[in-house]
């Protein structure tokens, strides 16, 4: 790191999703906004695969495609100030809004290494469910109704399976395409179920410079 770097405190936010999905990461002023999306792509827990663009003083820097400015650009030339907010939008058809804020800007401890996720909440939606309407909706269908259904549907067939089996009875007699049908459904609601964030991952993937891949569009 160069001896007149900066350390950027920055907290990122998901826009348009309640309870807040956030992050606080520390990094370097001489990174990149190239640099930069890789890291926020870890830190939310993006797979990259879609383009990128920051929304910087009325000025777009990002992805070619998009015919956005060159983001080989480092944070340090913007002459960032505490509480300046950039905008970060990732995927471009779910839109994909982060609010980028500058809390601190701090003196680096030369004993000390940087870049690292200091604190977040919340679990980063899946790739490719449509954007954030269509994520609440998939989160309050997976926790309504016809999921108790299809619990109380799993429930029976346990209950079917143990008489069967005090009655000698074999599984072909069971209904197992239906069961097939449940679990299915079950297993499709599973993202968007409550979990709990773990800076302790995105830490690991950042040490292992994951960041460094994700700074390119991952091609599927």
């Amino acid at each position: 790191m160069p001896d007149d770097a900066k350390i950027f405190q920055l907290k990122i936010r998901l826009l348009g999703i309640s309870p807040m999905i956030w992050r606080r990461v520390l990094v370097s002023s001489f990174t990149t906004l190239r640099e930069l999306h890789g890291i926020l792509q870890v830190a939310m827990g993006w797979e990259g695969i879609h383009l990128f663009q920051f929304d910087i003083r009325a000025v777009e820097y990002g992805s070619w495609e998009l015919r956005a400015a060159d983001p080989d650009i480092p944070l340090n030339d913007f002459r960032f100030r505490r509480n300046d907010r950039i905008s970060y939008i990732y995927d471009m058809g779910a839109y994909w809004k982060h609010e980028v804020r500058v809390e601190a800007i701090l003196d680096a401890d030369p004993k000390k290494s940087y870049l690292v996720c200091a604190g977040g909440a919340g679990v980063c939606p899946p790739e490719d469910c449509g954007g954030p309407q269509d994520y609440l909706a998939r989160r309050d269908e997976a926790n309504g109704y016809d999921a108790w259904q299809d619990l109380e549907a799993l429930a029976s067939f346990g209950q079917e399976l143990l008489d069967h089996h005090n009655t000698g009875q074999t599984l072909e007699d069971l209904p197992l395409d239906d069961l097939e049908y449940v679990l299915d459904r079950m297993k499709a609601r599973e993202p968007y179920l409550e979990a709990s964030f773990t800076r302790r991952n995105v830490n690991a993937q950042l040490r292992e410079g994951r960041h460094r891949k994700l700074m390119h569009q991952q091609l599927i």
